[in-house]
């Protein structure tokens, strides 16, 4: 990552600036640092370089604000910072979606045994915060420059519906791209027994895929003989037919642009029941004929994986469900076996650790948002009392789209909490999942502008409890020493 040096930073850096010293390095001939002033956060240049953009000249050299051009210049002068593909083994995402939350993950990530992606956002999420792809990408690229990480990272264009969204994705640098066909899937059991018939006998494919799926014995290694009946063929032809129609046309799409490669994950979490053995094995096996290769698979799991909170049903379900889909991605792959809503979900990590193959990924997003409202807590608990009444004000629109049940009748009144009390609002499940999904509303006005400069006040705080949370996760997840 250029080179570093023990040179007196004071003789490079202008007065009244003040530099990350893990972050300065000389790179063909030119001193550059993440540094912060009483304006903010910019890069320090000594030399005007053609590529930055709206360098502002001062003693000693020019300061280049943290825009998405700069981290794309900064990305071409300095390699290891741009994102790349997922190496063999397990991987672990960083969602931030206040941004400037790079720093405290890398330092989770800190003697971790795991690949991270630290760039990663849902359509979803972008929608709600107003952000886009290219500054999620910019603030996890300055993040890592700002604590002299050069070790790798993949960045994640998470729950992506349309193929357009993947364009725009894949131009704007990301590396690994999540397809969610949820909209497309078409639920069997909603459906009457003679519509049903009708929309299989419709599928132009179906004489095809009697031939190949019914009467026959499947082997899968670790999981036993898998055989396909008429009705299940049916009910899962009709679920998945559209689906794998869209995920055939973003892989497509993807590779056009993107002929070097990047991986390709696909979301089956989001559907209304947990995936079948045979759900995965049709589904893969359709994408496989097709040239499309996955890299990763994230099935609905038995029991509820709601956002904010740990895991809720039986450990001996997940676990016989991990085990056969890692078993069908093992024949089938390898590809990763993908958990999502993978937040806080303690319960369920030693199991994925040791039933996991060696192949996992760990998708987080909220939990980092709710440790910044941990510290709002701690350093302004009016700020966190105006969230809270926000949240219920918003609760009822910003939950369409996320799986949580949250009992309202638990949520206490703005007004009424005492102040020594606004800390369990982050710790009991009720209340914490409802900050979880309200966000975008607190995020996209005044509160967010608040919450942010909090943030910035209060940075090695927000890190250290950043580090501590997701380094549990870590932990947890076998991939880190305790302690």
């Amino acid at each position: 990552m250029g080179q570093k040096s023990a040179v007196d930073v004071g003789r490079l850096i202008p007065e009244g600036v003040r530099a990350y010293p893990e972050s300065v390095r000389k790179v063909k001939g030119t001193w550059l640092a993440l540094v912060k002033t009483e304006q903010g956060k910019f890069i320090f240049l000594s030399r005007n370089l053609k590529n930055f953009s709206e360098l502002q000249e001062v003693s000693k050299g020019y300061l280049a604000p943290l825009s998405p051009a700069n981290a794309a210049a900064l990305m071409d002068l300095c390699p290891e910072l741009r994102p790349r593909r997922l190496p063999a083994g397990v991987s672990f995402g960083f969602g931030d979606r206040i941004g400037g939350a790079t720093p405290g993950h890398l330092r989770a990530l800190a003697g971790a045994d795991v690949f991270p992606v630290l760039a990663q956002q849902s359509v979803r999420e972008l929608t709600r915060t107003g952000r886009n792809f290219q500054e999620v990408l910019a603030t996890a690229v300055f993040g890592a420059l700002q604590e002299g990480y050069g070790g790798g990272f993949g960045a994640d264009a998470d729950h992506l519906k349309t193929v357009d969204q993947a364009r725009e994705a894949a131009r704007a640098g990301y590396t690994m791209f999540t397809c969610d066909p949820s909209q497309e899937l078409v639920s069997p059991a909603r459906l009457p027994e003679e519509e049903l018939e009708q929309r299989y006998h419709a599928l132009p494919e179906r004489e095809r895929w009697e031939k190949e799926y019914l009467g026959k014995n499947f082997q899968i290694k670790g999981l036993g003989r898998l055989r396909f009946s008429l009705q299940e063929l049916v009910q899962v032809a009709v679920k998945f037919s559209r689906a794998i129609e869209l995920a055939c046309e973003m892989y497509a799409a993807l590779k056009e642009l993107l002929p070097q490669g990047f991986d390709f994950e696909l979301s089956l979490d989001e559907a209304e029941a947990p995936t079948t053995p045979a759900e995965h094995y049709f589904v893969v096996s359709e994408l496989a004929k097709r040239d499309v290769v996955l890299t990763g698979l994230a099935p609905r799991f038995g029991g509820v994986l709601e956002k904010a909170v740990d895991y809720r049903g039986s450990l001996e379900v997940f676990r016989r469900d991990l085990r056969a889909h890692v078993a069908l991605a093992n024949v089938l792959g390898p590809y990763r076996i993908s958990l999502h809503s993978g937040s806080d979900k303690f319960s369920l990590y030693p199991v994925l650790a040791r039933e996991g193959g060696g192949r996992w990924h760990v998708k987080t997003a909220g939990t980092s948002y709710l440790v910044a409202l941990g510290v709002v807590a701690e350093k302004d608990p009016q700020l966190l009392r105006e969230i809270w009444a926000q949240a219920l004000k918003s609760f009822a629109t910003d939950r369409e789209s996320y799986h949580l049940a949250p009992d309202l009748s638990r949520l206490p009144s703005p007004q009424e909490l005492p102040e020594q009390d606004l800390p369990s609002l982050l710790t009991q499940d009720d209340p914490r999942q409802v900050l979880h999904v309200t966000f975008g509303s607190v995020l996209r006005g005044e509160l967010g502008d608040r919450l942010r400069q909090l943030l910035a006040d209060h940075e090695e705080d927000y890190y250290r409890a950043l580090a501590e949370h997701l380094g549990r996760h870590l932990v947890a997840l076998g991939v880190k020493k305790d302690g």
